[in-house]
């Protein structure tokens, strides 16, 4: 089911109820029922598309329709046990699951025995039923498709056979290895390996597995980060087609090909990157104009001019969706050539663009727009800290010209805020790693004007061409980046914990939301506490998803919102402007709305495995850190309470670890309402925001975790 804002439901329709309108039009076709286009456009029809996705919820609880295939729903059937919805399952340590439904922020809880042979990551099939206070609990009935079939584990023998004990935190079944596969892969008892799925008869509670790779023990650095990746399914090979394909393509750009484009080349242009960065797919450029505005040029990798559909880099690039960020490497989406040589922007070189040209004046207002191909050479690559330097009045040939650019970012970003935009700033934790990839410091990232500088400026292309494509009549099928209005339950549960910080703050007008959260965010700028609270913020509010049923993106207060400034690591992107070169040329659609639909469900799917790969990357790091400061003393703040203990941010590194229960020298009660343990004795009360002292006790990199004794 796709996204879709919350709202009141209206009462309406031919009967003066939603639900039993929608009801009657599903019952029409029975064996069949509808797809979820069929019942978007009827509920224009009906003058009832704010109310739609709370009716069919409603119906859905109420056992009275099911989604019996991807977006296809129907009357319930009498002999099916019950309604059904399709999603995602995501599963605990505690081998506990909940089924993350798109359309829905309340995800389906599901109890480890009801998971079903389910696999952390697999698309499913959830049977609904009512649960504990009215939210919403299920039983998995169906694995539609697997996440993945390969994963990390200990090997453990057992008179001949064996089983591979996986780490629960991404799989909740062991593997059985049959002792002739034993043999065959020559694995010792303890050893860690790679497992791949190879059956799994409905008679076994176990699935049986093949070990395709054996690993060295955990801290050997390669090893431990080609864990990762197969834990988090992440490709990190091309294929050989793939590879082949990209060494066919020419470096060279024809005379032929730049007279069917606007040429910029002459034009100031410049690039500004981390000081790392080898895909440079974004550059600006500046002119000013004889009537005293400005010309600002959002000129972007013309990936689409080099990867086509249907060819073997496009599979791939679709395949993997997007470059994945680890502490100590890039995991492209696009093979070298192309991320790093070809489409890459680099300085003193013609390169094949996508625009977006703007006429501005400094107070950041868009008089013009122009989109198109283009091609540009830029006059110089700025890395984020020189461009800094630049905008704090160090001495530079192109001085001017970026002070302009930082005085229209800024009231480009200024407006963005009066309008609603929610001012999230997340702490990065960066290492400093030596030869050998071992992590000899840490600090936090800190975001200046040059960053945000070059974000207001992606973000105002992005906003125009979504504002551009959505003005097109008939509507044509496009992938917008939205982002619902989070659910109101879990913002008040979030001022509570807020509140144990000292910091009163109410979320019960929902269009002051923003409003209420910007403030808070600035009063914990340089806090202790800032990045556990800027982290348990972002947790309350809904995930943006690319979908191509537009619903605003609430976090940006964007109405039209998409990705169009990184085709070389987001799938997404190359899928806008392949959209919006044809919709420009009058050309074909090259992908009905279903397909583009499914690609989007792709991608964020995608995104999500590439941001755990990158938070186990950057756990790994930590873990790996700390264990040459076992033994040390820190101060930290108190970010989560369970039963079993206390989890702990430390202030100066962000690492985080866990005071277990049976640590402390007292019997403790754990108040699940306000989320704090007491002490039976009468002593201590640990709550969330207290600031504690710790010892690191141990640092177990195997499991990635960090145990702490208060000290």
């Amino acid at each position: 089911m796709a996204k879709k804002k919350k709202i009141n439901k209206p009462t309406g329709g031919r009967s003066g109820n939603l639900a039993k309108d929608l009801l009657e039009f599903i019952g029409e076709r029975p064996a069949k029922g509808q797809s979820l286009k069929n019942i978007l456009k009827w509920s224009v029809k009906q003058a009832e598309g704010a109310g739609i996705f709370d009716a069919m919820e409603d119906l859905l609880y109420a056992q009275q329709i099911e989604e019996y295939q991807q977006d296809k729903f129907r009357l319930l059937q009498k002999d099916s046990g019950g309604s059904s919805v399709i999603g995602v399952v995501d599963i605990t340590r505690s081998g506990n699951a909940y089924v993350l439904i798109d359309g829905r922020l309340n995800d389906v809880f599901v109890a480890a025995r009801n998971t079903n042979r389910a696999f952390n990551g697999d698309t499913v099939r959830v049977r609904l039923r009512a649960g504990k206070k009215g939210k919403p609990e299920g039983e998995i009935v169906e694995v539609i498709k697997r996440a993945r079939d390969t994963f990390i584990g200990h090997l453990r023998m057992n008179d001949g056979f064996a089983f591979v004990e996986t780490d629960k935190a991404f799989n909740n079944y062991d593997f059985f290895i049959a002792p002739e596969e034993v043999r065959r892969s020559k694995a010792q008892d303890g050893e860690r390996v790679i497992v791949r799925l190879k059956d799994w008869p409905p008679a076994m509670k176990s699935p049986i597995g093949q070990i395709v790779s054996r690993l060295q023990p955990a801290g050997d650095h390669e090893s431990d980060m080609q864990a990762i990746m197969v834990e988090t399914g992440i490709q990190y090979v091309f294929p050989k087609e793939v590879d082949q394909e990209a060494e066919k393509i020419s470096n060279d750009i024809p005379e032929e090909e730049i007279r069917l484009r606007r040429d910029m080349r002459s034009t100031w242009t410049i690039t500004i990157d981390p000081h790392d960065a080898k895909d440079f797919d974004d550059a600006i450029s500046l002119k000013q104009l004889d009537n005293g505005r400005w010309e600002v040029g959002v000129h972007i990798a013309d990936v689409s001019h080099y990867v086509t559909p249907g060819t073997a880099i496009d599979k791939e690039a679709y395949s993997r969706a997007t470059s994945v960020y680890l502490v100590d490497r890039v995991i492209p989406m696009l093979p070298e050539k192309l991320s790093n040589n070809i489409c890459s922007l680099v300085p003193h070189q013609d390169r094949l663009v996508f625009s977006a040209i703007f006429e501005m004046d400094e107070e950041g207002k868009v008089h013009k727009e122009w989109f198109g191909k283009s091609v540009i050479h830029s006059d110089r690559r700025f890395t984020y800290e020189e461009a800094q330097e630049v905008i704090e009045d160090r001495l530079d040939e192109y001085k001017a010209e970026i002070h302009t650019l930082n005085k229209i970012a800024l009231a480009l970003r200024n407006e963005r805020f009066r309008k609603g935009a929610v001012a999230f700033e997340t702490q990065e934790v960066k290492f400093i790693l030596d030869e050998n990839k071992k992590p000899v410091g840490l600090y936090v990232k800190e975001r200046k004007a040059a960053h945000m500088l070059i974000e207001d400026l992606m973000l105002l292309a992005n906003r125009k061409v979504a504002e551009f494509m959505s003005k097109i009549q008939p509507p044509v099928p496009f992938v917008f980046r939205v982002h619902d209005f989070p659910d109101m339950d879990r913002l008040e549960e979030f001022s509570m914990m807020a509140r144990r910080f000292g910091y009163k703050v109410r979320f019960d007008q929902p269009n002051q939301v923003s409003a209420r959260m910007n403030e808070l965010m600035k009063e914990i700028q340089g806090k202790p506490e800032q990045n556990v609270l800027e982290t348990m913020a972002i947790r309350c509010m809904a995930k943006a998803v690319y979908t191509t049923n537009n619903i605003g993106h609430y976090g940006l207060a964007f109405p039209h919102y998409t990705h169009f400034t990184s085709p070389i690591r987001r799938y997404p992107d190359l899928m806008v402007h392949r959209s919006l070169f044809h919709q420009l040329h009058n050309m074909p659609r090259w992908a009905s709305k279903e397909e583009l639909e499914e690609k989007c469900r792709h991608s964020s799917a995608m995104e999500r495995k590439a941001m755990e790969a990158e938070r186990e990357s950057v756990k790994y790091k930590q873990v790996e850190f700390l264990m040459g400061h076992v033994g040390e003393e820190f101060d930290g703040v108190i970010s989560g309470i369970q039963h079993y203990g206390i989890f702990v941010e430390l202030v100066q590194n962000k690492c985080e670890g866990l005071v277990r229960t049976d640590s402390v020298r007292d019997e403790l009660i754990y108040d699940e309402a306000k989320r704090e343990l007491r002490s039976m004795t009468g002593g201590r009360t640990f709550r969330m925001g207290e600031t504690v002292r710790i010892k690191v006790q141990k640092a177990d990199l195997d499991a990635r975790q960090l145990d702490f004794v208060l000290a």
